[in-house]
């Protein structure tokens, strides 16, 4: 059985390890130990931060395998976009050009830099170890983030966002970055994601990256083609967000020409499928129903989720749940749980 829960201390060495590892794709894991302290820090801080509207608090989880006792995954959700700044994404634009004397229009297809997705709570650093074989848990793991935004919802807000990865060579260079970023900034990919430490926020982007609109058309080929397009390593993700709801919208990462994908927390399903029930032990569930796959959580002050299969609750007052599911959540009969299907 796995279990997600806030990381702690106490994960530090096992994050290490997670980070020690190459990671094609993924760029806002924090690699050395000082920054993953400082994460781990944060997100102790921000759970027991008493919150009025969300701000910089930043809310990091891990996956952990319960007969092992190992930590296997990791994921962030930040409460507002920017917090530290000013969150960059480049935003797809249609621009009409007209020129009377020639009685030409047409429309051009041009990437601005803009900072419209500051403020919205922003999904990031999901990792999960043999992610190629990966089950139900890489589904607990992505969701668990939401059903706490869900159990809390004073510390985030409407809208959540996710950058995913874009496409990169076998020498982990984009070719989005080579015809355009490197430009600005004079150095290649990985280096700049180096400096900025995998951050859209940094003053020096606003600093360095062209203010005027970028005409695709003006793009090289390979920069054209990868436009939007996702790393290999990120369809894992893709598939688990688009089925929570997430949609590809009309931006895209400043960096690697990744897509972001948006929702408003009310067409998420960890938002809106989700539902309240009391715990009963699954000894006393009567009947031979056919048994459903749930992601359960427990509350926002002692916050667990994991999966469990159930008889249907839809039409229930309680929720079945084995005594291993109940003693990794914390709970007993009679408590509330949040319920969602896989």
């Amino acid at each position: 059985m796995y279990v997600v829960r806030p990381v702690d201390r106490a994960d530090i060495g096992a994050l290490e390890a997670m980070a020690a590892v190459s990671i094609p794709g993924l760029h806002t894991l924090p690699r050395t130990r000082e920054a993953i302290v400082a994460a781990v820090e944060r997100s102790i801080a921000s759970f027991a931060a008493h919150v009025d509207i969300p701000s910089e608090e930043s809310y990091q989880f891990v996956l952990e395998d319960l007969h092992s006792r190992e930590v296997v995954g990791t994921a962030a959700i930040h409460a507002s976009a920017g917090s530290n700044g000013t969150y960059f994404a480049f935003r797809n634009d249609v621009i009409q050009q007209v020129s009377r004397d020639l009685n030409i229009s047409h429309s051009v297809h041009a990437l601005t830099l803009c900072s419209e997705l500051t403020a919205c709570s922003h999904l990031s650093g999901f990792y999960i170890r043999h992610r190629e074989t990966a089950g139900q848990e890489a589904a607990l793991l992505s969701r668990a983030r939401l059903l706490y935004a869900m159990l809390a919802p004073h510390r985030f807000g409407d809208r959540f966002f996710v950058p995913l990865a874009g496409v990169t060579d076998a020498n982990g260079q984009s070719a989005f970055w080579n015809a355009l970023g490197r430009k600005f900034f004079k150095m290649d990919f990985l280096e700049a994601e180096r400096v900025i430490d995998g951050a859209r926020n940094r003053t020096l982007i606003v600093e360095l990256m062209p203010h005027y609109p970028v005409y695709v058309p003006l793009l090289p080929e390979d920069a054209q083609a990868v436009l939007g397009q996702i790393h290999p390593s990120g369809q894992l993700a893709f598939k688990l967000l688009t089925q929570e709801g997430f949609e590809a919208d009309e931006y895209i990462d400043i960096f690697d020409g990744g897509p972001i994908l948006q929702a408003h927390k009310n067409s998420l399903r960890s938002f809106c499928g989700s539902q309240l029930r009391q715990v009963e032990n699954a000894g006393r569930a009567a009947g031979t129903e056919e048994l459903v796959t749930y992601a359960v959580a427990s509350t926002e002050l002692n916050f667990r989720a994991v999966i469990a299969a159930c008889p249907p609750v839809e039409t229930a007052q309680a929720i079945c749940l084995p005594r291993d599911a109940q003693q990794a959540l914390g709970v007993s009969a009679g408590d509330t749980v949040t319920c969602v299907r896989i």
